[in-house]
């Protein structure tokens, strides 16, 4: 600004004072214009203030009207909420105390009711005790009655006793004893009955089913026995078979396992071993070389070799066979070996490997006549004695070892259990393990199927008569029909007729039990009274 003045005073015409003059006289304007501002700011100012007060004024009247209005209504509203609030309360305290004077009847009609039952539990109580003491009098009298009682039951035993002879404890046993004998006449009656029952109708059916069974059964009666002699052409030949030194003979033993025996018999030879397939070996080796007419260690050896497979073939085949003719297919290889080893193996005299196949046979015609499973009854039967074939190389039973084997070589347990069970040593699961059991005793208690040395035979006869004679009120016993039937003489005054029963299946349990023999015996007792008297 002093810039610019300057440059105006320096370039100006004008005298300085005037431009000294005009600052102040702008100066005063410009203080005139505020002053004149402030004035007119003051009196806009007053006037708005004013017209604020008075709408102010206006505002707070109207607050003032308008609280005054609200406070009025609210008072209002507060005393028609009190008055609506005490008619609730008075209706509610109306309500509850109707309630409460129903309750309280209610309760007063409980109480007359309990009153009523107190009343009459006093009186049963009352009434209680009055058959109480009735009771207690009667328990008394009856007391007194029960030990006048005993008195005299007392009395009347005694008298009993003296008249009798015998004290209480001795009557009730003779009761005892009579009820007993009384009941086993009665249930002897009922048992012979009921077998008399059992046997018409099962007998007859039975037996013709057995008859069917071995009249189908075209097999020959057994006589064929493991060969153990061997027949010569001449005594010569005797020498030849020792050899030089007995060179010949030990190599013959050594190959075969058989012992050979050279005796004085003229033209035969014995052959002595365990095993039936080795002497059968032995024998077709002797034969050979006595037609061979060469007999020296080497060639004997050779010979021994070349029948064992010739022997090997022959089982199998036979073995094959037995399963070909009784129709038992699916069987291990192991198993047709063995059953073609029971082809050199005897039983009492019975070729082994022909009694399975008609035990075979016989089996499957009894299944097939009683609807049963045909095809278990022939393969158990076939393979009843299969242990028989190695019974001199194992320990055991021939059941147990076959059945075994049966388990080895994968059969059912069906067929285990026919083969285990055929004589009785094991419980039959299958009504085709009977079978099979019965039809072993029907191809073995055939007449001519087997033998047994006269010594057991006798033996067993005795023991029979033996297990018969130790029975009470057996007179005489007889051992009939080859062993076949026990014949029982009784004694009539001590067995009865209804004793007879039990006392025949007693000793058939016992003979049982005690005695192995084949197929069954019949247990035969006779009670009979005999008169005799003479005319002179």
């Amino acid at each position: 600004m002093q810039s610019l003045l300057t440059f105006f005073l320096a370039e100006s015409t004008i005298p300085s004072w005037i431009w000294i003059l005009l600052p102040v006289v702008a100066i005063l304007f410009a203080g005139a214009g505020v002053g004149a501002g402030i004035c007119i700011y003051r009196r806009y100012r007053n006037r708005k203030i004013g017209s604020t007060q008075e709408q102010a004024d206006s505002i707070l009247d109207f607050a003032r009207e308008e609280a005054k209005s609200l406070k009025n209504d609210a008072i209002r509203e507060a005393r028609e909420e009190t008055q609506r609030q005490k008619n609730e309360a008075e209706r509610q305290i109306r309500e509850r105390s109707g309630e409460l004077a129903k309750q309280e009847n209610r309760m007063s009609q409980k109480e007359e009711a309990l009153d009523k039952k107190e009343e009459m539990l006093l009186k049963k109580l009352d009434q209680i005790d009055v058959q109480q003491k009735q009771l207690i009098s009667q328990q008394g009298e009856l007391n007194k009655r029960a030990q006048e009682l005993d008195k005299s039951e007392e009395k009347i035993q005694q008298e009993l006793e003296r008249v009798a002879g015998l004290t209480k404890d001795e009557a009730k046993q003779l009761l005892i004893d009579g009820m007993v004998s009384d009941a086993r006449r009665d249930a002897a009656g009922l048992v012979r009955k009921i077998e008399a029952e059992a046997k018409q109708n099962g007998e007859q059916k039975a037996r013709e089913i057995i008859a069917t069974a071995i009249q189908r059964c075209a097999s020959d009666q057994v006589s064929e026995m493991t060969v153990t002699t061997v027949p010569l052409p001449n005594d010569e030949m005797k020498g030849r078979l020792i050899g030089r030194e007995g060179r010949n003979i030990r190599a013959i033993e050594n190959a075969t396992g058989v012992e050979l025996i050279i005796d004085d018999t003229p033209e035969v030879v014995i052959l002595s071993g365990f095993d039936p397939v080795r002497r059968q070996i032995a024998r077709i080796t002797i034969e050979k070389l006595i037609s061979d007419g060469r007999i020296h260690p080497a060639r004997i050896e050779e010979m021994v070799e070349k029948v064992k497979r010739d022997m090997e073939i022959t089982i199998k085949d036979e073995g094959e066979a037995a399963s070909f003719d009784t129709g038992v297919f699916g069987l291990h290889p192991e198993l047709i070996k063995l059953l073609g080893r029971l082809k050199f193996r005897t039983s009492y005299g019975q070729n082994v490997l022909r009694h399975s196949i008609e035990v075979s046979y016989i089996a499957g015609i009894m299944a097939s006549e009683l609807g049963l499973d045909v095809a278990l009854a022939k393969r158990g039967a076939l393979l009843h004695d299969i242990g028989k074939a190695v019974d001199q190389e194992i320990e055991g039973t021939h059941m147990q070892i076959g059945a075994d084997l049966a388990k080895k070589y994968k059969e059912s347990k069906e067929v285990v259990n026919c083969i285990a069970s055929h004589h009785g040593d094991v419980e039959p699961m299958t009504v085709e393990a009977v079978i099979v059991a019965a039809a072993d005793a029907v191809s073995g208690a055939r007449p001519g199927a087997r033998r047994e040395s006269l010594e057991n035979y006798v033996k067993r006869l005795e023991k029979l008569e033996e297990i018969a004679n130790s029975f009470k009120g057996v007179q005489k016993s007889y051992a009939v029909q080859a062993g076949r039937e026990i014949r029982i003489i009784v004694k009539p005054e001590e067995v009865n007729d209804e004793s007879t029963v039990l006392l025949a299946n007693d000793i058939a349990r016992r003979i049982e039990s005690e005695l192995e023999y084949p197929g069954q015996i019949k247990v035969n007792v006779i009670r009979e009274t005999r008169s005799v008297d003479y005319a002179k």
